[in-house]
């Protein structure tokens, strides 16, 4: 799990989903800063599998939000991926469709889970409690 050491700290977030309004919504939601007690965050937006692949093999992404929805790959399978090919693997967080699909995103080993439409203080308040496991 990342460990953030000072507010000072930069924070890279990695988005992904095929559709660019709801990566939009995600960055819109968090905003900068999501906790003061967080660094100011980086996104990278992402819209296709194998470009999530690629930023994280490469490192540096602190916490990755996956599109449950998105096709043609969807989040939660991708982060099953990459809980099984990646050590250590940051935290995920998956976007789920319903509340009912609460099991995929445990069968997927995601860390957290929020619903669409996604609700911004869920999501911050589930982005604050990843990133501040550790400190």
């Amino acid at each position: 799990m990342t460990q953030i050491t000072s507010p000072a700290v930069e924070l890279r977030v990695l988005v992904y989903s095929h559709d660019a309004a709801t990566r939009s919504r995600v960055i819109s939601a968090l905003g900068p800063r999501p906790h003061p007690d967080l660094p100011e965050v980086h996104y990278t937006e992402v819209a296709t599998a194998a470009v999530v692949t690629r930023h994280m093999d490469a490192g540096g992404i602190g916490l990755a939000i996956l599109d449950g929805e998105a096709a043609p790959t969807g989040g939660l399978g991708l982060a099953k991926q990459l809980r099984d090919e990646l050590d250590p693997c940051p935290p995920i967080l998956v976007l789920i469709g319903r509340a009912d699909d609460r099991w995929l995103a445990d069968w997927s080993r995601a860390d957290a889970a929020v619903t669409h439409p996604i609700d911004p203080l869920r999501l911050r308040e589930a982005v604050t409690a990843l990133l501040s496991a550790d400190r």
